[in-house]
Order: C-alpha cells, then sequence, then structure tokens
C-alpha cells in the first residue's frame, strides 16, 4: 500500500510554498499544537484554494478540468440552484444511484449530506479549481441573478407593460413593503455583488416599456446583463432608494444618494442617481473603488518623460496644475495619487470636491453642498483664510471658481484642479472663453495634463498578431513602425469574459507652461497655435497610447477609439 504524503510535502511540490516557509510553520506548529494548514493560512503562506487542493490531493481526490466538462441537463436538474451557489458545487454525472460532483472544498460533510436528501444518491467527490467552477455554474445554471429574477416573475408571468403604468400605482407605505420583502432585498444586493466581482466601475437600471434593463460599465465599456420584469421595476427602484436614504415617495424629480455597502472584501461605497424618465426612474450606481482611487502616481501609465515633467510641477511652491478629460477618465485619481505623493505633516492641504470619494489621510476635505449655499467658489474662499500652502478644487466649472483659483495661485498657493477638455492645449482657451484674463493665466499656470483610459490587453490570452494594413499605414503617421514589429491582442478567454481585454491603463499629455507659452498665452492664442508653440519633447496623448501599443500594452484599435474623443484623425 503506497504511503500517504504529508501536506506540506504535496505543498511544496505543487510550488505553492517553499522550504523555509514549511520549516517555519512546522516550527510554529510544535508551540501552538494546530493543524498545519490553519497555521500556512493564519501566516499568509498560502490560499484558502492552494490547501483545498493539497487536501484533495493528499486523500486522492480526483482533481477534474470544469473547462472541457459536458453536464447533460438531467444532471444539471438534479442538484437545486441554491445548493450549487451556496456551496460552490456541480453536478458532473449519475449512474447507478451514484452522483459524482466537483466541489472547490471536498471536506463539508454537511455539502455531502444534503446532496444525499435532495437526490437520493451516493456522492463521489471531484476537486475542481474555484475560477472553473464560478465560469461553470454560470455556463450551465446562468448567473444568480438572472436565476433570482426567474424565481420571482416566472417567464408565464411577464405581463406586457400595457397592463401596468411606470412604477405600479402604489402609495409609499405599499412601496416599502415591496421593497423590504427578503427576496427583493437578495435580489438587490446580489446585483450589486455581481457587478462588483465583475469589476465593474457602474451599474446602470434602465426602465423600458417592457422590461427593466440592467448594465455594467466594465474596463469603461457597458456590458448588458439580464433584464429585469416590468413587474418588479418599483420595487427594485424603491429598494435602492431606500439604501441610498433617498425619498421613496418623490418620482418626478432627479434625486442623489450614497450606499455603504458590505462587500466579500470589505465595505463598498456607492454614489447613487436618479433620474425621471417617460417609463419611470432610472438608476445609476457609481462603485467607489478605494484601491483604484488611491493608486501611486507612478502605477497610472505615465511614460517617463511624463511622469518626471509632472513631478517637478507638483513640487512648485505657488502655480496652478489643471488636470483634463471627460468624466470617467481617472481624472480624481490622478489628484489623489499627487497629493499622497507630496502629502507631509508640516503642509497644509485643503481640497473642496463634490463629492468627497475618499478620505486623505492627513488632508482636510470639504463637501461640496449647493443647497446651504457652500459651492466651489464660496468653499474655495473661505478655504485662503485657513492658510494652506495647497488646495485642491474637485472642478473649476463657472469663472468665479476660475478666477479665485488662479488669483490663489499668485498669492503663494500651489493650486490643482480639474477642467473638462478633449486636449491640454485646449484648457487654456477654455479658461479665457470663460473670462479669465490672459495675463492672469499666463502668469499663474504651471502645467496641464490630459488624460483617457484605456483597455489593456488579458494577459492570459494574449498572443501576437499580424494587423490590417490600412492600421500600420494610419501608425506609419505618427510613429515609424519597422516591418517586424510585434503586435498583440487578447483572443479572449474566461478570465476577460471573452473580450480579450482585462483592466485599464492612462494615456497622457503634460503640456509644460515655458516661457515662450507664457507670452503667447497673454495674447490669447488659438489651441493651435499652442501645440505649435509646445516645447520640442512634447507628446500627444495619441503618440502616448502608441506607445504603449509597440509596448504591447494595448491594441491600436483600443486607441483609435479613444482617438475619437480626443478628435484626432485615424
Amino acid at each position: 500500500m503506497r504511503q500517504r504524503k504529508k501536506l506540506g510535502e504535496v505543498l511544496c511540490e505543487k510550488s505553492y510554498l517553499d522550504e523555509s516557509g514549511l520549516k517555519f510553520a512546522l516550527a510554529e506548529q510544535k508551540i501552538e499544537h494546530r493543524r498545519l494548514g490553519q497555521i500556512l493560512l493564519d501566516l499568509g503562506y498560502i490560499s484558502q484554494a492552494q490547501l483545498n487542493e493539497a487536501l484533495a490531493h493528499q486523500a486522492g481526490i480526483e482533481k477534474i478540468d470544469l473547462t472541457k466538462a459536458s453536464i447533460s441537463n438531467d444532471v444539471v436538474a438534479l442538484v437545486p440552484a441554491e445548493l450549487v451557489s451556496k456551496y460552490n458545487i456541480m453536478p458532473l454525472n449519475q449512474q447507478n444511484g451514484r452522483l459524482e460532483v466537483a466541489m472547490t472544498d471536498p471536506f463539508q460533510p454537511q455539502v455531502i449530506e444534503d446532496l444525499r436528501l435532495v437526490t437520493g444518491c451516493s456522492v463521489r467527490r471531484y476537486y475542481a479549481e474555484p475560477k472553473e467552477m464560478e465560469n461553470a455554474i454560470l455556463k450551465f445554471y446562468g448567473s444568480n441573478v438572472a436565476r433570482m429574477m426567474d424565481d420571482l416573475v416566472p417567464a408565464e408571468q411577464r405581463v406586457e407593460s400595457k397592463q401596468l403604468d411606470n412604477n405600479g400605482d402604489y402609495s409609499p407605505a405599499k412601496l416599502h413593503e415591496l421593497a423590504r420583502e427578503p427576496s427583493l432585498v437578495n435580489l438587490v444586493n446580489l446585483v450589486i455583488l455581481e457587478a462588483i466581482e465583475a469589476r465593474a466601475s457602474d451599474i446602470h437600471i434602465e426602465p423600458f416599456e417592457n422590461q427593466v434593463k440592467i448594465k455594467y460599465r466594465i474596463d469603461g465599456m457597458l456590458v448588458e446583463r439580464t433584464p429585469s420584469s416590468k413587474r418588479l421595476q418599483a420595487a427594485i427602484i424603491s429598494r435602492i432608494k431606500i439604501m441610498a436614504g433617498m425619498n421613496i415617495a418623490e418620482r418626478f424629480v432627479p434625486q442623489d444618494g450614497h450606499i455603504e455597502f458590505a462587500g466579500k472584501k470589505g465595505r463598498v461605497d456607492m454614489r447613487v442617481s436618479t433620474v425621471p424618465t417617460v417609463f419611470g426612474e432610472s438608476i445609476e450606481l457609481r462603485i467607489l473603488d478605494r484601491s483604484t482611487s488611491l493608486m501611486k502616481l507612478h502605477d497610472l501609465g505615465m511614460n517617463d518623460q511624463c511622469l518626471e515633467g509632472f513631478d517637478q510641477c507638483l513640487h512648485r511652491t505657488h502655480g496652478i496644475v489643471l488636470v483634463t478629460g471627460p468624466t470617467g477618465c481617472g481624472k480624481t485619481t490622478t489628484l489623489y495619487a499627487s497629493l499622497n505623493k507630496i502629502y507631509s505633516p508640516a503642509v497644509k492641504m485643503i481640497t473642496i470636491e463634490d463629492p468627497v470619494e475618499y478620505q486623505l489621510e492627513g488632508i482636510n476635505q470639504m463637501p461640496v453642498n449647493p443647497k446651504r449655499g457652500l459651492t466651489f467658489a464660496t468653499g474655495l474662499r473661505h478655504i485662503l483664510r485657513h492658510d494652506p500652502d495647497i488646495v485642491m478644487v474637485g472642478e473649476i466649472r463657472d469663472r468665479e471658481t476660475a478666477n479665485i483659483a488662479i488669483r490663489a495661485a499668485l498669492t503663494g498657493h500651489l493650486v490643482f484642479s480639474t477642467l473638462h477638455t478633449n486636449d491640454a492645449p485646449g484648457a487654456v482657451t477654455r479658461l479665457i472663453d470663460m473670462g479669465v484674463e490672459p495675463f492672469l493665466l499666463a502668469s499663474s499656470l504651471e502645467a496641464v495634463l490630459a488624460q483617457r483610459l484605456v483597455r489593456t490587453i488579458c494577459p492570459k490570452c494574449k498572443v501576437s498578431y499580424k494587423p490590417d494594413e490600412h492600421l500600420i499605414k494610419s501608425l506609419n503617421g505618427s510613429l515609424n513602425i519597422q516591418p517586424d514589429t510585434k503586435f498583440y491582442h487578447g483572443v479572449g478567454c474566461n478570465e476577460c469574459g471573452q473580450t480579450g481585454m482585462s483592466g485599464r491603463i492612462g494615456i497622457y499629455e503634460l503640456l509644460r507652461i515655458t516661457g515662450t507659452l507664457r507670452e503667447l498665452i497673454a495674447a490669447r492664442p488659438t489651441t493651435e497655435q499652442i501645440i505649435k508653440a509646445a516645447p520640442p519633447d512634447h507628446i500627444s496623448m495619441v503618440n502616448d497610447g502608441l506607445t504603449k501599443v509597440l509596448e504591447g500594452v494595448t491594441t491600436p484599435e483600443e486607441i483609435f477609439r479613444v482617438a475619437k474623443s480626443i478628435g484626432e484623425e485615424d
């Protein structure tokens, strides 16, 4: 009989653990008299999935590849979706009263017992990797959200909208009652959880004539999920409004709210906004990802030249530094990274934001409150009475705010702010159009950083390919492409949802204000004149993006997709 291998030996064979780590854990075990697996978990040497796999191997439980699994509908029907989701299991085959089941944790007696009770079969266990299990459940059972919607409103009950009005003729008391139904509460929670796990930045719930569409924005692109029945519209919207602290009875005026949601990895903050439409209220939930918003400046994707130039601007004693781009392009992330980089207890920093997305350690942050008369302009006036060294204004929206910010920069303060313009030179003409005196802008402006976010190639399915010849010709207009240059794209896999893209990175354009540009700004220049007078080493956003293409970070198609919003030709 073959002797069973020890757990530590199995983990080392699989390269999940090294010899030094094992020795340390064994020494701890002699002192604490606990299971080795638990000690290794507590030390952070291995993950729960790695421990489960090693224990399964040690116990002789066979590992199965779920990516190649073919499971009949009869077998899927044997095990309810609730059990599958609850225990992370997948029925594989049923024969002669025995059910074969894949499990991510094969050592749960309760799972085996529940399966026996439900199916009346004996159970044979297999081990499967968590990611494969997640994809298999989605493939054979559908998403949790889709299943729950089907349970709440079966297909035969999904009536046409003509039988219902936009929100259902419900009183506030009835809406409260609907929104507190346990099954409805679970449904809304599942929608949010599914979005968080899919790395979505936004959830859109949009009512239409016959259904309510649910969409997630993932890596900047909208992805439509299973739509909801019109019957659930009033309950779903009411539930979200209760969570966000909104007025549930008010359906014809836009409202804003905030949700603190307990996700699997900790608290998640969400900004909620409603707008009335012809078919009822549309809701948008912005998921505020703290890990993304508090990135380091050097992790954002700036090239060395841009990073060095921007870093010099951050260490000026006075002046104004602007970050420009459309909504959702990462301007706030860049500003937060900038403030964190230059933070020091010896420096007084104050921000005014709409809203304050995340609290920054050691920095005074003021939220805008227009209902009480606290606008960017009034807040900025009061901030300057607090003797700050560095001020951050969330956005320059009007002439008054712009003038106060620029005068603050001229009186010895370093001011950061954002502006909605297509490129860096456009920020200068935009401020002059707002009514800022050109000579004041010329004296105070230090730099403008324009940015966009582009999707990056999924590392799991990244392969080289030969792009279209027309694409190469287009690139040759901006960069010199060698014939043997390798291009990459993602072919699509389970990790990236078959898109070939996973995550995003910034492309940047830094316009440093030189003496030549100051003279030009004072004379009310056009955008074209500013571009021509830019320093010789000035790099446009499109060129920065194409450099990232040649580095294998993103694709030419992605750069040209974003370039359309910058206003440059393909």
